[in-house]
């Protein structure tokens, strides 16, 4: 497919953003999907490429957490010397259809959502949210940790799954968010009504399966207690879409955004898998009580797909009651950035509409050309993790894509061109 300008290539892409189908069809084990976790020990991780040595905290911690889930070792010692000595290979979630919060980190038996968007006939996967407390995706690797996992592995994942075999081929994720985001969702920090909405459409069959009373109550309460429950299928959603926009291969729609705690990375349409990053930064926010901005580790996660997508925070305006949450001010901020981003985007997405943005579109496209040209970078929310493995999640904000990567992305793509 060719084009007669960088703006019809671009017009191209945003179609088939638009015109997506994404509909949540299973949750199954990882290595069902992704053959690459089926050869020794693999563990995918968030954000462009990295090994051991490179990694913050948190996400050794999550790698030593995924090792003693997986029976790979028994104590943490033992895991710690594995994955010093180069035995276990780390892949990008991004490299294999998938995406992963925070530190990433998926192996072989965690279950993975899978979202099949039907207007291109690809699929995209991303572990399930692990709910509160200490957790896997912040560098925990306790006890308390690891028997979660191993519950989710065991229940909460194949109940969810063999309910959604009895809907109607799924569940329409853009319904959902089209629900949610006039209910307050921006779907990065705040998904609280699109969990509720999903767990308002599958407990009606999750109440028809054959299966113990207690294990049933339990995924219940777990799927009600967990307000951050959507955001694991937004960001499964994200990838799919654009994924399947992106096999229009030229123009300079961005198609990825992510973070491994040491590079920001992203992919533009033109230019097709390649990454083109620049130093992460650290994020600015509220912080919980007894911890500050010395503790931040730096922006890590895959989650940075929401806002690629045009959600999150994007979609500021949207969701007036996270801006506190996340150190943005009040309504006026949130509207402003939202209109910031507008800047830097090729258009709105009329599938979502938002009642406090006077019903305008979410943004749709950012364009690398107009980060560049405006200095306007890319606003992400994001949670905040503690820069020592085991600590968790010590507080919420708002971080910078750096401008940096829009600027290599675009020297490449005039190149591949022969522009310059």
């Amino acid at each position: 497919m060719t084009f007669k300008s960088v703006d019809e290539a671009n017009k191209a892409v945003i179609d088939k953003i638009v015109n997506s189908a994404p509909f949540l069809v299973d949750v199954v084990p990882a290595k069902e999907k992704i053959q690459e976790l089926n050869e020794g020990k693999v563990l995918l991780h968030a954000g462009p490429p990295i090994q051991w040595d490179d990694m913050t905290g948190p996400m050794q911690g999550s790698c030593i957490g995924a090792s003693l889930f997986e029976g790979w070792a028994e104590t943490e010692e033992e895991a710690r010397k594995m994955l010093e000595s180069g035995q276990v290979q780390f892949i990008p979630c991004h490299h294999v259809n998938a995406v992963g919060p925070m530190g990433g980190i998926t192996s072989a038996n965690m279950p993975v959502f899978v979202v099949e968007n039907r207007s291109e006939g690809n699929e995209a996967y991303c572990i399930m949210n692990e709910g509160i407390g200490k957790v896997l995706r912040f560098g925990a690797y306790s006890e308390e940790v690891i028997n979660r996992l191993n519950w989710m592995k065991d229940v909460l994942g194949p109940t969810i799954g063999k309910a959604l075999k009895l809907t109607d081929g799924g569940l329409n994720i853009n319904v959902m968010i089209a629900k949610a985001i006039t209910m307050g969702d921006e779907f990065h920090q705040r998904n609280i009504a699109a969990s509720l909405i999903f767990l308002k459409e599958l407990s009606p069959y999750i109440v028809q399966l054959d299966m113990d009373d207690k294990d049933r109550a339990a995924v219940i309460k777990f799927l009600a207690d967990t307000d951050q429950f959507f955001l694991n299928i937004a960001m499964a959603t994200g990838k799919a879409v654009l994924d399947g926009a992106r096999t229009v291969q030229e123009g300079t729609v961005v198609t990825a955004m992510c973070r491994n705690g040491k590079d920001f990375g992203i992919r533009i349409s033109g230019m097709g898998d390649e990454w083109f990053t620049a130093p992460v930064n650290t994020p600015q926010g509220l912080f919980f009580t007894g911890y500050s901005q010395e503790d931040a580790n730096p922006d890590i996660g895959d989650s940075a797909i929401t806002e690629t997508f045009g959600v999150g925070g994007m979609a500021m305006i949207a969701a007036p009651g996270v801006t506190r949450f996340v150190g943005a001010g009040g309504f006026q901020d949130a509207l402003n950035t939202s209109n910031e981003m507008t800047e830097i985007c090729i258009g709105q997405n009329q599938n979502f509409t938002i009642p406090t943005w006077d019903f305008q579109g979410t943004c749709l496209g950012i364009d690398a050309r107009k980060v560049v040209e405006t200095g306007i970078e890319p606003v992400i929310n994001t949670g905040i993790a503690h820069k020592q493995a085991g600590i968790g999640q010590v507080g919420a904000g708002t971080v910078r894509a750096p401008k940096a990567c829009f600027e290599k992305a675009l020297e490449a793509y005039a190149k591949k061109l022969g522009i310059i």
